[in-house]
């Protein structure tokens, strides 16, 4: 009982340590949060970020192995959608400034000239995506 314990933990660890290491890898050599801190002009807070990353990673591996309930009234979950909407925005948004997908994107399908009406799409598109999935899937 003890040993597989053991081997169960040994395992998680592992796997913890493979993907943590590829997420910080994809993070450092796309070079995302620099980039970030420049498009916010808080580049004297790139430790903050780094560290701000770490602790959520680590917090919200916790809390997807444990069944954590925090018996909250459901008008907490509009600030904590909306915060994790940001990261989860500015971080797309990031990575996609690294990589130049709009322009290269707006250039294949030629509308160069109208990539502002690109990126409106893109952003209304995942509004009312994210708005379908939590209206329809998570709040029924």
């Amino acid at each position: 009982m003890i040993i597989n314990l053991l081997i169960t933990m040994l395992i998680g660890l592992a796997g913890g340590l493979a993907v943590g290491s590829g997420f910080v890898a994809f993070l450092a050599v796309l070079g995302i949060i620099p980039r970030l801190t420049q498009l916010t002009k808080t580049v004297d807070m790139i430790q903050a970020y780094e560290w701000a990353i770490v602790a959520g990673a680590i917090t919200g591996g916790w809390v997807s192995l444990r069944d954590s309930k925090l018996f909250l009234p459901e008008f907490f979950l509009l600030p904590v959608g909306l915060i994790n909407g940001i990261f989860i925005g500015m971080l797309a948004a990031a990575l996609t400034e690294v990589l130049n997908v709009f322009p290269i994107l707006a250039k294949r399908i030629g509308i160069a000239d109208k990539i502002v009406i690109l990126l409106m799409a893109i952003v209304f598109g995942k509004v009312a995506g994210s708005l379908f999935h939590w209206l329809y899937f998570v709040y029924q």
